[in-house]
């Protein structure tokens, strides 16, 4: 399935500066991650933005997105930005930022949780 190959420069273009992201084909579409985790992507003609799900609301309060929804039910702390809502650069820098510090944010917690594990002080999952 294509995917809009301009937005998809204009992130790698924004994204560029920014060390450890990868490119990788998901959803039918193109992903970035950062540090290994989801940060944003286009799918067809929308820009895909992981928000998380502290700023999902707030994101589908804003004008031109929808949640994310492959199978009948919304992927939380994802949202689809149609491509009126990215015309400009400040747009797209708006979401990217968004997108970014929750990817980060999530990488560290990846770390976090690899760096337990290794030393054995991994907290035990209950089972309920």
């Amino acid at each position: 399935m294509p995917f809009d190959e301009r937005l998809a420069e204009r992130l790698r273009k924004l994204l560029a500066p920014r060390k450890s992201v990868t490119e990788k084909k998901m959803f039918g579409g193109i992903c970035f991650l950062i540090n290994g985790s989801m940060c944003c992507g286009v799918i067809r003609n929308d820009l895909c933005a992981r928000v998380g799900p502290l700023r999902y609301e707030e994101a589908l309060k804003q004008a031109h997105t929808r949640p994310m929804d492959f199978t009948g039910r919304p992927l939380k702390g994802f949202v689809f930005v149609a491509p009126t809502g990215i015309k400009t650069e400040a747009s797209l820098k708006k979401w990217l930022s968004w997108a970014a510090k929750f990817a980060a944010a999530e990488a560290t917690k990846k770390k976090r949780t690899i760096r337990r594990a290794a030393t054995g002080n991994e907290v035990p999952r209950r089972t309920t």
